[in-house]
């Protein structure tokens, strides 16, 4: 389901998606965490590349928020963030010792080396 603000709750398109490993990972956080309604994803100016990445849980929801919810987690973004992230696909793996978040985004043109930052 997608939610732009307090006043419209319908989804038209899904434009944030998460695997399940993603998902069950969210699911198992919040559950620890004891509180919380989501996962932000959001992009700020930073990095090699120009843009990179932002992610932090939820506990209220701002009006201007548009919410998708995928695999029973609710995926926030802010409206300056959205046409960034359209279409991504937030993944969860392990990589030998290291475990992490991946971004499968359409609309990057170009990723920095170190993984942390891309460019539109």
């Amino acid at each position: 389901m997608h939610e732009q603000g307090a006043a419209k709750r319908e989804a038209k398109t899904m434009a944030i998606t998460l695997t399940d490993k993603a998902a069950q990972h969210v699911q198992k956080y919040l559950t620890r965490r004891g509180k919380g309604v989501g996962l932000r994803l959001g992009v700020r100016t930073t990095g090699c590349s120009g843009l990179a990445y932002k992610l932090e849980y939820v506990d209220e929801l701002a009006p201007e928020d548009t919410v998708f919810e995928t695999a029973g987690v609710k995926i926030i973004i802010d409206p300056k963030s959205l046409p960034y992230l359209d279409g991504t696909e937030l993944d969860f793996a392990r990589e030998g010792l290291n475990e992490g978040f991946k971004f499968n985004n359409p609309n990057a043109k170009d990723e920095c080396g170190c993984g942390e930052s891309f460019r539109i």
